[in-house]
């Protein structure tokens, strides 16, 4: 979906990138976004300004799917939601239908993990609404880290501790699934004596 917004031209120099964005209320309110709790707090405002001068901003239409679990092409990508509603959906065993994991808003970052290992996409996420973005592509990352080591590597990082954070979730609600299985098992056990 996104392949046809990426342009292909001679890098930037740094400095050219942040004047870019010099005065543009657009960039600053991302870099807010990028920097806030929600986001990667680990990054400082002026910090979050360089990660924001290699984004491109984008518009997404409502009801446009741009990551559907399972692709395998179009992972070179993650996006910043700078204002809109995104609808995350999976497909999940005996199932047609996919259900909502959740509907994230302003704020939010998709598609790190994609961007960071290539693997198919582990969700799908439609624009619920019109959705503005910044998006940062594989390669404007690899471009930061050339030109700007210490930021690139404080944006790993925080990537790192928002996958990380998810992954520790998921082990939670693993376990209260699996003691819920539990209960319900001994449950059924009790009422239907062998």
């Amino acid at each position: 979906m996104f392949d046809n917004f990426f342009n292909k031209k001679a890098p930037e120099p740094p400095e050219s990138r942040l004047r870019a964005i010099e005065g543009s209320s657009t960039a600053d309110l991302a870099a807010q976004l990028l920097c806030a709790p929600t986001a990667m707090m680990q990054l400082s405002h002026e910090e979050a300004r360089i990660v924001i001068s290699y984004m491109q901003p984008r518009r997404i239409a409502q009801g446009t799917t741009f990551i559907k679990e399972g692709d395998s092409r179009n992972t070179g990508f993650m996006l910043l939601v700078l204002d809109g509603e995104v609808t995350v959906e999976t497909i999940v065993v005996s199932r047609v239908e996919p259900i909502t994991v959740t509907v994230l808003g302003e704020g939010s970052l998709l598609g790190e993990m994609g961007l960071l290992d290539g693997e198919p996409r582990s969700a799908s996420c439609t624009a619920s609404t019109e959705v503005r973005c910044a998006i940062l592509t594989r390669e404007s990352l690899e471009q930061l880290m050339i030109d700007n080591s210490h930021v690139a590597a404080k944006l790993m990082l925080a990537v790192s501790l928002r996958i990380a954070e998810r992954l520790r979730d998921s082990a939670d609600k693993l376990k209260m699934y699996a003691q819920l299985t539990q209960a319900m098992q001994q449950e059924i056990d009790h009422l239907m004596p062998s």
